[in-house]
């Protein structure tokens, strides 16, 4: 449903760290950076209209919003798992440890951090198994 997202940053060093990892950790590459900007993954185009991408700007801390957040989509459990682990190990903070999400539906696996600027991240797996 998504083409591409933006989102804002106060402390962008903290956020590429962070996003570096959890990124990688969902096979999403890094496409560029400079001093006020960070980009993910890939823009559509006319031959690939199915692609998404995520911009990082630096730009005022953002005001605390506990319901907004976003989320990837990992290709396996283990993904969801090492998303996880990378972001805590990045300097995220835990927002629900990986595992079965059951009020979604029975093979919603997912996982969710706080970025270092307090946005809440997730992924998920919809696989069974």
């Amino acid at each position: 449903m998504l083409d591409h997202v933006s989102i804002t940053v106060f402390d962008l060093a903290a956020a590429e760290r962070f996003y570096d990892a959890v990124l990688a950790a969902l096979g999403v590459a890094k496409v560029g950076a400079d001093e006020t900007w960070i980009g993910y993954g890939e823009r559509c185009d006319a031959d690939h209209p199915e692609r998404s991408y995520l911009s990082i700007r630096l730009g005022a801390r953002p005001e605390d919003a506990p319901r907004r957040h976003w989320c990837f989509k990992a290709p396996d459990r283990a993904a969801v798992d090492a998303f996880w682990h990378a972001g805590l190990a990045r300097g995220g903070r835990d927002g629900g440890a990986p595992g079965l999400r059951l009020e979604y539906h029975p093979s919603y696996y997912a996982a969710f951090l706080l970025d270092p600027d307090g946005n809440r991240v997730e992924a998920v797996c919809h696989r069974a198994g």
